[in-house]
């Protein structure tokens, strides 16, 4: 039950802190007592989404230098493997010679091992305003630029493949349709007299399948697939990147699908206008392959808040079937070449907001 789960998230983190802040004060940084990240919904991410290991993000600041400071603290094993495979991904991305253009990246402070913990402190980057707070034409902008530097790194070569599949990981046209399956067979599961819902993942399962080759046309492109306001910061101009574990070789619409439908929620008018770009600035198959990828997508996060339900109970729990709700029917109409409707993303976002707890509410704070 989603209390449990909670309340195991909750008490890791209250038994841990002491330790941790003990720690980081012996290595020179102190540690805010408010912190915005470990509060909301953030256990849920931690007990879904299993491939990623368990660690916390803090606030804080260097006492010698008095600068902010993020820092990423984990004892867990699949966490420390990924604090580790976030570095080697930051220092790849910056050598290899086929990526014309790389992200900005927050510098590293410190990256260690004590007693028991990895610990990975970066600067914490200013921005005068958020994304989502800059005039939709400087989101535009901003968000094409981003995707086009994540173009401009292409593995065309059998050495270029061997090292991203060593780094990075590899998604090719076969993974991503096993993976669609895989989404489509634990959401019937979870929900076996939703039969509206199962002839819809059936049906996108078959568009996947019959356009299989304008996927496979696409791939070996670097991509970041949770490119979204949360994960990336802009100063002077420069975006920069804050999570880089969730970057693979792919389709190259996959960042661009992720982006594009979590905008479908929080800024429609710029979900059109870069939907629109592809399909008027370059070919028909481009503009498929972001279909695709949307509809790719949408079966993950579909898939993800089926597997929160047993992990939710009362108002969490209404707001996941909620949720469940809204990407159906956003599913529903891109597959049917429509956006989505106005009126039903209204709804969804009233009773979003009456749902959410305040500390979810916090922590989603700069995404209204």
């Amino acid at each position: 039950m989603s209390k449990d789960e909670r309340t195991l998230w909750e008490e890791a983190y209250a038994e841990q802190l002491g330790a941790i802040s003990a720690m980081l004060e012996r290595l020179g940084f102190a540690l805010d007592e408010e912190q915005p990240h470990m509060g909301g919904e953030r256990y849920l991410m931690q007990a879904v989404t299993t491939a990623s290991g368990k660690k916390f993000i803090l606030l804080g600041n260097e006492a010698r230098t008095g600068r902010r400071v993020v820092i990423k603290v984990t004892s867990d094993p699949a966490g420390k493997r990924e604090l580790a495979h976030e570095r080697l991904c930051r220092r790849v991305l910056a050598d290899i010679g086929f990526a014309y253009t790389a992200f900005e990246t927050p510098e590293e402070i410190l990256f260690t091992e004590a007693h028991g913990y990895t610990i990975a402190i970066q600067a914490f980057i200013e921005q005068e305003r958020s994304f989502m707070e800059r005039p939709i034409e400087d989101q535009f902008a901003i968000a094409l630029r981003s995707f086009k530097a994540q173009e401009g790194a292409h593995a065309a070569t059998y050495g270029h493949i061997r090292l991203i599949e060593r780094t990075f990981g590899r998604r090719t046209v076969r993974e991503y349709l096993k993976a669609f399956d895989l989404f489509r067979r634990d959401v019937e599961g979870k929900f076996p007299d939703y039969r509206e819902l199962s002839a819809l993942l059936a049906k996108a399962a078959s568009f996947l399948s019959e356009h299989s080759r304008t996927v496979e046309q696409y791939e070996d492109f670097l991509t970041h697939t949770d490119f979204i306001p949360h994960n990336f910061r802009i100063a002077e101009d420069k975006l920069y990147l804050l999570d880089h574990s969730s970057l693979r070789f792919g389709n190259k619409y996959e960042g661009w699908a992720r982006f594009v439908n979590f905008m479908e929620l929080y800024n429609p008018p710029l979900a059109q206008a870069l939907v629109a770009y592809v399909r008027d600035n370059r070919t028909s198959g481009e503009s498929l392959s972001l279909k695709l990828m949307r509809v790719y997508r949408l079966g993950e996060i579909l898939w993800y808040y089926a597997h929160t339900l047993d992990r939710s109970d009362g108002d969490l729990k209404e707001l996941n079937l909620a949720r469940i709700g809204w990407w159906r029917h956003v599913l529903e109409r891109i597959l049917n070449g429509e956006s989505p409707n106005g009126s039903v993303r209204r709804e969804y976002i009233e009773l979003r907001d009456r749902l959410r707890s305040p500390e979810e509410k916090k922590r989603q704070q700069g995404l209204h």
